[in-house]
């Protein structure tokens, strides 16, 4: 055998032969996060059971059109509370913070404006300004108990508590305990059923989202072979991208087949001075709350991945004394951190009233809970340092499936109360396994 002679796949002197990698299952070759997945699961397992105790009735489109505006509020308030609890602190005072937006908003659309300017009701501007001085009163709030956390370090846990009993009270005072209604019609369309794109506008929007999704992905991957990272087989990208769009198309699918009911569209047609067609059906389509709820969480999760100020949060819940030897401005970070969550509880403000027409004292009550039960179970770690925005977002739509499906039963209000806690201490459990087991390996 000459020197130039090889034999194939033989190892150097010495060595031992090169192992074969391991087969890689058809999950991990997708890349898909495994509490992801599990949240996905446990959400399926929640509506097909209560599916099946309901006989049939938990999966219409009706109940899923209710379903996903009874989620939004909660939700849009989850998004923010990731970024509180991702760096260590809590808010307990969102629930009141919210009684206390709406407040400013349902005064200054029947009251202060047509008073102090003369606008009439009904006039166009009255809702924007309205909606303006809410997300004003929220981030004024949510920076002064940001600065109260951050500059004078009392832990967040009593300025909260203390804006609990605070803010509550606020908006008591500013109403003099008064439901304060009805609202604004363009106001009332951010409530869910009485702003709707219909059947044709939702069917555009869902492929534009598809289409965005799907362009994300690859815009993803190749940035990730730029950049010399390995990437997932390209088989595997086509499956992700389809089972994405599928489930953007499949529920605007959904939402599409609940139809507005013939007496609401002849309503519709005798208030123009027509007659309704016979045979004629429309749509009610996505809400404009849930497209609400959409803009957020792309705007959210682009500050957390996307941005200095979101690598600066997570740095922070990660390490809080090296992120700031290293110099970041934690008690800055702080205030923004408060004002985020201030904003996005006065835009639930909108979505919460606008569903009631109204507003009323107790709205708001108990929020509080649910947002940190949907970010907890979402897998927002409150050592902190970890948690995502898709999650906070899964984790709301989880509880508030939990709480429709056991009104639908007929579980008495207590008893849902003493399950959706078990959920949540179970949730953190969880958590805490799966976090030992990843960190032993």
């Amino acid at each position: 055998m000459s020197d130039t002679d090889t034999v194939p796949n033989a190892a150097p002197s010495g060595q031992r032969p090169a192992e074969k990698a391991p087969a890689r299952s058809f999950i991990n070759q997708l890349e898909i996060d495994l509490r992801l997945l599990g949240m996905v699961g446990a959400f399926i397992a929640v509506c097909v059971v209560f599916n099946v105790m309901t006989d049939g009735r938990f999966l219409t489109p009706r109940n899923i059109f209710n379903l996903s505006i009874q989620t939004v509020s909660v939700a849009i308030m989850a998004t923010g509370m990731v970024f509180i609890i991702v760096t260590r602190h809590i808010d307990l005072s969102v629930g009141a913070l919210l009684a206390t937006a709406s407040a400013v908003m349902a005064m200054m659309q029947t009251r202060w404006l047509p008073d102090t300017l003369g606008l009439p009701l009904g006039h166009a501007a009255l809702p924007w300004l309205a909606i303006v001085a809410g997300l004003i009163t929220g981030a004024a709030i949510g920076a002064f108990q940001g600065w109260l956390v951050g500059y004078l370090t009392i832990p967040a846990f009593i300025v909260t508590l203390g804006g609990l009993l605070i803010w509550r009270n606020v908006g008591w005072y500013i109403t003099s305990g008064q439901t304060i209604g009805p609202l604004d019609e363009t106001f009332q369309a951010f409530g869910g059923i009485n702003g709707t794109l219909g059947a044709q506008w939702s069917w555009i929007a869902g492929l534009l989202a598809a289409a965005f999704a799907v362009a994300a992905l690859f815009s993803a991957r190749r940035n990730k072979i730029g950049h010399g990272f390995p990437v997932k087989p390209i088989w595997a990208e086509a499956v992700v991208m389809a089972i994405v769009a599928g489930a953007i198309l499949g529920f605007v699918a959904i939402l599409n087949a609940y139809e507005i009911p013939s007496r609401v569209l002849a309503r519709d047609f005798a208030a123009r001075g027509m007659e309704m067609p016979e045979g004629y059906t429309a749509a009610y389509g996505i809400p404009y709350s849930v497209l609400l709820l959409i803009a957020v969480a792309v705007v959210m999760t682009v500050i957390a991945r996307k941005t200095r100020l979101g690598r600066y949060i997570f740095a922070t819940g990660g390490n809080p004394d090296a992120a700031e030897l290293s110099g970041i401005n934690t008690r800055l970070l702080t205030v923004k951190v408060f004002t985020i969550m201030g904003i996005l509880v006065a835009i639930s403000a909108v979505v919460a009233s606008a569903r009631l027409t109204n507003h009323s004292n107790d709205i708001g009550t108990l929020d509080e809970l649910r947002v940190i039960a949907a970010a907890v179970i979402g897998g927002t770690a409150l050592s902190g340092g970890i948690g995502t925005i898709y999650g906070a977002i899964l984790g709301a739509l989880i509880m508030q499936s939990l709480q429709s499906g056991m009104a639908m039963v007929g579980v008495d209000a207590p008893l849902q109360n003493i399950v959706v806690g078990t959920v949540l201490v179970a949730a953190v459990l969880i958590d805490i396994i799966y976090r030992r087991r990843i960190g032993g390996k």
